[in-house]
């Protein structure tokens, strides 16, 4: 499977662009600031129907534009083969399959599976609880559509009971009853999807150690520890329930999933606050990778992979790592930035795979160029 031509239209700095891709390697080239990762976002945008890099919609839409278009011809094993995203100012998204209007854009979540490895993922690491959440499921969206629908269920009643609890605040006045219809919705939500969590992660903390042992060559081990308040069902349903008061004084539900943390150790320690810079990166690439081939090992076949100015900010040890498993075939089809076009064509040419590269300047793809060596199967 891959992505054989995208159109843009009125997307960010693009007023218009149309590109055909290789389904191989292709590479943006161009300066800073000239768009290369606004493509990789467009791609994003046809996979999960949203920014990869925490744009809203309508900071999406090209300056003094009314909406953005983006299209793609997809070849391969998939049920489509054409994908459309519009998005029009103030007005609900609009994502196409073959002609065909999606009702919701939960739909297509997990069809064109994608992995984003970016520039701040150290962040995943290091950064707050919140972004090693959001990393686990954004993986287990895309694995199961189940999940998906349950987790934006949560998050949908968990936004109206914190509504309630301002409400009540701001009346000065504590109404458990009014609370009890969203409790009895949100426990059995938080359970399920705690459990769900758990055993996904007796399959992906393997793959985890197995990626980061190949990356630093063996020299140490990383694990992964998953905390939740929901992981007891008996004992959560108490200790939600009894935390009722604190949540009105708070004005935010205090218990819940939504309180989870993926903690991380490196030979038993915790990397957040031991971790040493190229530690922390070499986890980061891990979890990206380990993503991978949940994906890969789920739907049947790789999932896009986006490599956003990697050559910047990892050191050649770990861009050495990633081009071994390029050269490997351990890909599909990788898509990559880079602001020095002649570092990326020296590193790339000598692979055997398809190869195109596209210039960027200020919103523009200028000619591409193909290089590399194609070995006869393509």
């Amino acid at each position: 499977m891959h992505l054989a031509q995208l159109h843009l239209h009125f997307f960010k700095n693009y007023e218009r662009s149309d590109l055909e891709f290789v389904a191989g390697i292709n590479c943006f080239v161009g300066p800073n600031g000239s768009g290369k990762t606004n493509l990789l976002d467009a791609i994003h945008y046809l996979c999960l129907t949203k920014s990869g890099f925490g744009f809203t919609d309508s900071q999406s839409i090209a300056h003094q534009s009314q909406f953005f278009t983006l299209q793609a011809e997809v070849e391969g094993n998939t049920a489509f083969s054409l994908l459309k995203c519009i998005q029009e100012q103030g007005k609900r998204k609009l994502f196409y399959q073959d002609g065909r209007l999606l009702e919701r854009l939960g739909e297509h979540v997990g069809a064109l599976p994608v992995v984003l490895i970016a520039p701040d993922d150290a962040d995943m690491v290091k950064g707050p609880e919140e972004n090693r959440r959001k990393f686990f499921d954004n993986t287990l969206c895309q694995l199961d559509p189940v999940y998906l629908k349950r987790l934006s269920r949560y998050q949908h009643l968990l936004k109206q009971r914190n509504a309630l609890l301002k409400t009540m605040q701001a009346k000065g006045r504590f109404q458990a009853d009014f609370l009890a219809p969203y409790d009895s919705q949100l426990i059995p939500e938080a359970i399920w999807i705690a459990e769900q969590r758990q055993q996904f992660l007796m399959d992906f903390e393997p793959l985890l150690q197995a990626q980061y042992q190949a990356i630093t060559a063996g020299q140490e081990h990383l694990q992964l520890q998953y905390e939740s308040q929901a992981r007891d069902p008996e004992q959560f349903e108490k200790m939600f329930r009894e935390a009722a008061y604190q949540d009105y004084l708070a004005k935010r539900s205090t218990v819940g999933v939504h309180k989870d943390n993926f903690h991380l150790y490196l030979d038993g320690h915790p990397i957040r606050k031991f971790g040493s810079q190229g530690q922390v990166k070499s986890a980061a690439i891990a979890l990206k990778l380990a993503q991978f081939l949940a994906l890969k090992a789920r739907v049947g076949f790789p999932p896009i992979l986006l490599l956003d100015d990697i050559f910047d900010k990892l050191d050649d040890k770990r861009i050495q790592f990633l081009l071994r498993l390029v050269a490997q075939n351990e890909f599909g089809q990788l898509f990559l930035t880079d602001a020095r076009p002649e570092r990326s064509k020296k590193m790339l040419a000598s692979l055997q795979t398809s190869i195109r590269v596209f210039p960027v300047e200020k919103g523009r793809v200028l000619a591409a160029e193909d290089i590399g060596q194609v070995p006869p199967s393509e």
